[in-house]
């Protein structure tokens, strides 16, 4: 198990851990950096329609290690048995939260991620029903907002956030960033 702390000071410090295919574990500070702006957060139409519908139940840490579970399940994952263990430590200390969302008592989705200070460090999501992943990041970022995190990390860009307004920025400036939001006394 990766020490929680160590842990910890990797994002404090910009850098994270992925288990790679012979399960070792390397640390990662991509450059350019993703980050979703909570400010700039985009929900397309359909999307808040479908939320505003209220078909899904989310909720918050109520189902932590059934989230990083359904994570790993992943093809291309890097979340292997020691990045469970190490997150769920993580969890246990009140590190790491989980959103999940639930339909008729059954998760159907969910994410998991990082918060230090008024951080949030997205690490991976999931969904058995379709947009529920989405529905968890709708939640996730009105949780951020209310809270006033000023940093959602996603570490790299895909076409699934740019739709919410995921944007690359540069190691250099995303460490600037990075350095004040940590020092916010925010509290998931």
């Amino acid at each position: 198990m990766i020490d929680p702390e160590l842990l910890l000071q990797g994002y404090r410090l910009g850098v994270f851990p992925m288990a790679m295919e012979d399960d070792s574990i390397q640390w990662f500070s991509p450059d350019p950096r993703a980050i979703l702006p909570l400010e700039d957060f985009h929900v397309p139409h359909t999307l808040r329609r479908l939320v505003r519908k209220k078909v899904f139940e989310t909720t918050i840490d109520r189902a932590f290690s059934t989230v990083i579970e359904a994570c790993a399940k992943h093809e291309d994952t890097w979340i292997n048995l020691e990045i469970i263990e190490s997150y769920t430590r993580l969890h246990d200390l009140g590190h790491a939260h989980s959103v999940e969302v639930w339909r008729e008592g059954q998760i159907a989705g969910g994410l998991y991620g990082v918060a230090v200070g008024g951080a949030f460090f997205g690490e991976s999501m999931f969904h058995y029903v379709t947009d529920t992943s989405k529905i968890a990041l709708v939640t996730l970022v009105e949780h951020l907002r209310a809270r006033k995190f000023a940093l959602l990390d996603t570490q790299w860009l895909t076409p699934h956030l740019q739709q919410f307004g995921g944007i690359e920025i540069s190691r250099d400036y995303y460490l600037r960033m990075l350095r004040r939001a940590i020092e916010l006394p925010r509290k998931f």
